[in-house]
C-alpha cells in the first residue's frame, strides 16, 4: 500500500520522545525517509531501536544542539550526505526556562529564545537551498502559548518565542511561494509527553491544566502529528502561511 509519505525526506528535530518520536515513527510509516536528531543521544538511540524493531527507515544522530548556527548547518549537511534531498523540514525540539518576567535572568530569556525561535530560523535557514531544489514544506511547532496572555506566571520568554515562531512562518510562507515551500505551524495545547508528565501526574497541577480544555483531557502525541502528517502530504498542497491550533477547544472559551 502506498504510504503518503512515499519518496519524501523529512528531517524532524527532537525525536527523542514525546511529540518528536511519534512524528519520526509515523511519518516513516508513511513511507518518509526520516533523519532525526535529539540533544539527549541516549533518547535518541532508543528511538532508532524502536525504528529500526519496525523495519522503518529512521536514522540521524544524537547530540545537536541546534540553537547553535554550526551545529543546525550540521545537521542539515549530515541529513543530505545520508539521503542526498530534503522535502520536509518538522521543527519540533525546543527548550524553554521559566519565571515571571520582572526576575527572569537575562541569559534565561536568551536561552529561550535561542531553544524556541532561533533555532528555528537556522534549520529553515540552512534547508532551503535543498527544499527549493525540490519544492518543500516546512512545519514549526508553536504553541497555544502564543495566541495570548495567561495567569500562569513564568511563560512570558515561552509565549514570546512561540508567536515568534507563528510570525516567521508566515514569513517563510511568503518568501517560499514562488520556489514552491510551504510554510505551516502548528500551535498544541497541552500534551501528554515526558515534559509535562510530572504535571499531569501530580492531581493539583492537573486539574490547573485541564479546567481551560473542553474536552477535559490533554492532547496525545499521536494526535498533534496526525496534523503534522496532513500538512506534509500533498492533500495539503494549497495550505500555507498559517497556524492550525490543535488544543481540545482551549483557545474556544
Amino acid at each position: 500500500m502506498r504510504g503518503r509519505l512515499d519518496g519524501k525526506v523529512a528531517l524532524i528535530s527532537g525525536t527523542g520522545g514525546g511529540q518528536g518520536r511519534a512524528a519520526a515513527l509515523r511519518f516513516a510509516r508513511e513511507g518518509a525517509r526520516v533523519f532525526g536528531c535529539d540533544i539527549d543521544e541516549r533518547a535518541q538511540r532508543e528511538t532508532l531501536a524502536m525504528a529500526r524493531d519496525e523495519g522503518l527507515a529512521v536514522a540521524g544522530h544524537g547530540c545537536f544542539n541546534l540553537g547553535d548556527p554550526a551545529q543546525a548547518s550540521g545537521w542539515i549537511e549530515a541529513a543530505v550526505a545520508q539521503y542526498g534531498q530534503i522535502d520536509i523540514l518538522y521543527n519540533n525540539a525546543s527548550a524553554a526556562r521559566f519565571g515571571p518576567i520582572a526576575t527572569m535572568a537575562v541569559e534565561d530569556w536568551h536561552f529561550t529564545l535561542r531553544n524556541e525561535l532561533d533555532l528555528v530560523f537556522l534549520c529553515s535557514r540552512y534547508a532551503w537551498p535543498h527544499l527549493a531544489a525540490r519544492g518543500g514544506v516546512i512545519i514549526n511547532v508553536s504553541s497555544v502559548a502564543a495566541w495570548g496572555a495567561s495567569a500562569v506566571t513564568g511563560i512570558g520568554a515561552h509565549s514570546a518565542a512561540k508567536a515568534g515562531v507563528v510570525a516567521l512562518t508566515r514569513q517563510l510562507a511568503v518568501e517560499g511561494a514562488k520556489q514552491r515551500i510551504r510554510a505551516v505551524s502548528i500551535s498544541p495545547g497541552v500534551v501528554a509527553t515526558p515534559g509535562t508528565t510530572p504535571f499531569l501526574n501530580n492531581p493539583a497541577t492537573r486539574a490547573l491544566l485541564l479546567e481551560g480544555i473542553p474536552m477535559e483531557r490533554p492532547g496525545e502525541p499521536d494526535e498533534i502529528v496526525a496534523t503534522a502528517l496532513f500538512v506534509a502530504s500533498d492533500e495539503a498542497s494549497y495550505l500555507t502561511g498559517t497556524d492550525i491550533v490543535v488544543d481540545g477547544g482551549m483557545l474556544a472559551l
